[in-house]
């Protein structure tokens, strides 16, 4: 126990100053452009973050994470266009609807592995899709929330406000990233972890399967629905491509390009695909080839995620002088 406080602790310091240096850097240099991409890179690393829980920890590889991104970015939105929510109710409340959406859908997926696992939670995404898709009078349909979404301020925060969204989506991103970290250095990440080593000799032990990964499924869907929500005030909307299968995507593509094993790996990932994505769409129109290039270097190069690669470089460089 004395060991989980001192991570807590240490962990609560390091967010605190990463707030502190994201704050000084927006507000001092108060760029539009800088602030656009604090606000997308703390929505995607989020995404990413939630999503490593589940093939990083776990070992389950999800195709399907973007249905709860949607989830929580479609309640959201519908809940603040009645005008009878606040902010912090409404987001309370997403995140309910994203966690029992994750609590369904994964007491159906978790009881397979591999690619049957990856498979069902794709089709359960696509599921979703259409629904969004058919539902024109809740939804929009293909035209998305139509409107806009209010956002009335709430303890002097107005996140209409280009700065203030920013430095709520970087505080969103740090707490949550603070809270995954404490679940994954957990009694409950370890049993995760040896459920994704070996789930036979867990089971022997007395570890629930189902039940352990069923709780990792609805703690990266609620955070993925988090996510969906700084996009829902970020666009000022919803829109079906949310849920598509090339979100579900983009989220593994980040968590390849910064790295699986290393914690902060999906945030750095996040932070390249970004900056790759922004120049490359700026320089050509056939962005997804040189994307899918990159990909394939670091996967015959690399064979591993950056952050993966440059901290396994370091400790084995230590190991040789020690």
């Amino acid at each position: 126990m004395r060991g989980l406080a001192d991570s807590l602790r240490g962990d609560l310091l390091f967010g605190a100053l990463a707030f502190a240096l994201l704050a000084a850097v927006d507000l001092g240099l108060g760029s539009p452009g800088l602030l656009d991409f604090t606000i997308r890179f703390a929505t995607f690393a989020l995404l990413a973050l939630s999503l490593n829980l589940l093939i990083g920890v776990t070992g389950l590889v999800s195709f399907g994470h973007a249905a709860y991104f949607a989830m929580g970015a479609y309640a959201f939105g519908l809940l603040m266009q009645t005008g009878a929510w606040s902010i912090p109710a409404a987001l309370v409340a997403a995140l309910a609807a994203s966690a029992l959406f994750a609590l369904v859908v994964g007491a159906l997926c978790v009881r397979l592995t591999e690619i049957y696992f990856a498979f069902l939670t794709l089709a359960f995404q696509m599921l979703l899709h259409s629904v969004i898709l058919a539902w024109i009078p809740l939804t929009g349909g293909d035209q998305g929330l139509m409107g806009g979404i209010p956002k009335p301020a709430f303890l002097g925060i107005d996140l209409a406000r280009q700065d203030h969204l920013a430095l709520f989506s970087a505080f969103c991103l740090i707490a949550s990233a603070v809270i995954l970290r404490q679940v994954v250095r957990s009694p409950f990440g370890a049993a995760l972890r040896m459920l994704r080593d070996n789930p036979d000799r867990a089971a022997f032990l007395g570890l629930s399967v189902f039940r352990y990964r069923l709780g990792a499924f609805v703690i990266a869907g609620t955070f993925a629905g988090l996510a969906g929500v700084l996009m829902s005030l970020y666009v000022s909307g919803a829109f079906p491509s949310f849920a598509f299968w090339t979100t579900s995507g983009e989220a593994i593509f980040m968590i390849m390009l910064g790295g699986i094993s290393v914690f902060l790996g999906p945030i750095v990932g996040a932070a390249l695909f970004i900056l790759l994505n922004d120049r490359i769409t700026a320089l050509t129109d056939h962005h997804g080839l040189y994307m899918g290039a990159i990909l394939l270097v670091l996967v015959l190069g690399l064979r591993k995620g950056l952050l993966d690669f440059l901290v396994e470089a370091w400790r084995e460089r230590k190991e040789r002088r020690s």
